[in-house]
């Protein structure tokens, strides 16, 4: 049975079913037998109170939690020298002049391959992550579930531990009860107002715009976007949370067609917990008892509320909360360790079997992830090559089509171009425009370069980290033959870059 099949988990769906009271039909639409009864179809929502572990899997939640979180809120505020002409902020995407700039890196919009390419970087680095340790971005990384746990240790910070939660619940409201609604609430709205406010400040500079916002003088569009995800951040982390994993993203099912039985899961040993049964009972009759005494630790400690030992579910975010849980109940009572634990199916059948139990991490050397890995990374070695050895220096070049050419008095023609010349670095630049493969004679100008200055090769300023658009105008002399040519540009510094680019010559009696 691989994980997608225990997804389903038919038998338990089925009695599931029966007890709602729905009739169950065949393919043909006939009833299938089950006495139907009067009821609702979904069960209302029971609140999630996770309660407080520790343990190796939580102290790395906490790690990544506070990575991420530092991450999105400081990296607007790093600075990096760019020298004069371009802005110092270290990560921006600057809309206005359409780039992206990250640290040493910048991205122009005809660039948008490496843009491209970090996004197919992101989803084959998903389903790596996903054939081998299973749901982990999901437990960690995910933005939800930061802002989920972040916003589940503020209700621990205000209203107590899971059993004081659930106390307060149930309370009626009363003075003590708003007040620590309230305030928490109002925790939840000032971390989705920053949560808001740091995302505008990835689009313009920060300090400049930070300064703006509070002064009334931004743009109304960076006030419509706070508002929008200072809202979705509130209801989200702090209302729906479990919801969202559970019913609005679509990755869990993506996740469950990927998983197979050598995917390292979170996964209950039923074989070994079973039957379970309390401690007491299994000290009396040991042979009788498993393991599992069942305490519910690891139902208590579970962010998105489901039973692990009930197999995969699609709310199962493999956070291993319940690995934790499990782990310290198990060295309480003197039994080892991994009850609940990472395993893949068919590790779990062999150990099932008598077989000794294998270190996870064997779980990670199969094909299938190193194929994952190995495209993964011969795209990001592309992408490094591609940067290390792109050019700062491009030409674009569209010839005129309406008219296609001029014939002068003299008898010489002359063809009409749009020019641009791109100047990718960060300092202006004179770059040299010149004819190839036209006939001896042929002369270049620009509108801010007279006809009286032809000449087959002209000098242009480009300001810095600029496209400059310039209209050219080629004449070649009367009797002369053109068709194919070349526009070449270099750039006259030390690096002396080129650019080369083909175009033709339209002439009288030509297609």
């Amino acid at each position: 049975m691989t994980a997608s099949d225990q997804l389903q988990q038919p038998g338990k769906w089925a009695d599931a079913l029966d007890k709602t009271g729905v009739t169950r039909t065949d393919s043909s639409g006939g009833p299938t037998g089950g006495p139907p009864v009067d009821g609702p179809l979904y069960e209302k929502r029971k609140s999630v109170h996770n309660k407080r572990i520790d343990g190796p899997f939580r102290r790395f939640k906490w790690l990544v939690m506070v990575v991420t979180l530092a991450i999105y809120y400081v990296t607007p505020w790093l600075r990096w020298d760019r020298g004069p002409y371009a802005p110092d902020q270290a990560v921006l995407i600057d809309l206005a002049n359409r780039r992206f700039y990250m640290f040493d890196i910048e991205i122009w919009p005809h660039e948008f391959y490496f843009v491209a390419g970090l996004l197919i970087m992101a989803g084959i680095g998903l389903f790596l992550v996903t054939s081998a340790v299973g749901r982990a971005w999901c437990g960690y990384a995910c933005p939800q579930t930061v802002w989920t746990d972040l916003f589940q240790h503020v209700d621990r910070f205000i209203d107590g531990d899971r059993n004081a939660r659930m106390r307060l619940d149930k309370a009626p409201w009363g003075p003590s009860k708003i007040a620590r609604r309230g305030g928490k609430w109002g925790i939840y709205l000032l971390i989705s107002l920053v949560t808001g406010g740091a995302w505008i400040l990835y689009f313009a500079d920060a300090p400049t715009l930070f300064a703006e916002f509070f002064s009334g003088t931004a743009s109304p569009v960076a006030y419509m976007t706070v508002a929008v995800l200072t809202g979705t951040t509130f209801w989200l982390g702090g209302f729906m949370r479990e919801q969202v994993c559970i019913y609005m993203c679509p990755w869990p099912r993506i996740q469950a067609a990927m998983l197979d039985e050598q995917s390292l899961i979170v996964t209950y040993k039923d074989w070994r917990g079973e039957q379970r049964g309390s401690l007491k009972k299994a000290q009396k009759e040991p042979e009788k008892f498993g393991d599992c005494i069942d305490c519910r630790e690891c139902v208590a400690v579970c962010p998105t509320g489901i039973d692990i030992r009930e197999g995969q579910q699609v709310g199962c975010i493999t956070c291993a909360l319940c690995i934790d849980a499990c782990d310290r109940v198990m060295k309480d009572i003197g039994r080892p360790r991994g009850l609940i634990d990472y395993a893949t199916l068919d590790q779990c059948e062999a150990e099932a079997a008598g077989a000794p139990a294998t270190p996870a991490w064997k779980a990670l050397l199969r094909p299938r992830t190193f194929i994952y890995f190995g495209i993964w990374g011969a795209i990001g070695a592309a992408m490094l090559f591609a940067l290390g050895t792109r050019s700062h220096t491009d030409l674009t070049v569209s010839p005129d089509r309406n008219p296609a050419f001029m014939l002068l008095k003299d008898g010489s023609v002359r063809n009409a171009y749009t020019l641009r010349l791109r100047n990718m670095e960060g300092r202006p630049r004179d770059m040299e425009i010149a004819l190839a493969g036209l006939p001896e004679g042929a002369v270049l100008w620009t509108d801010g370069i007279g006809s009286d200055a032809a000449a087959p090769a002209q000098t242009i300023a480009v300001p810095a980290d600029e496209t400059r658009v310039v209209r050219a105008y080629v004449t070649v002399p009367a009797g002369s033959a053109a068709d194919q040519f070349s526009f070449e540009l270099t750039s006259l510094d030390e690096q002396r870059e080129k650019d080369t680019v083909p175009t033709t010559f339209a002439m009288p009696g030509g297609n």
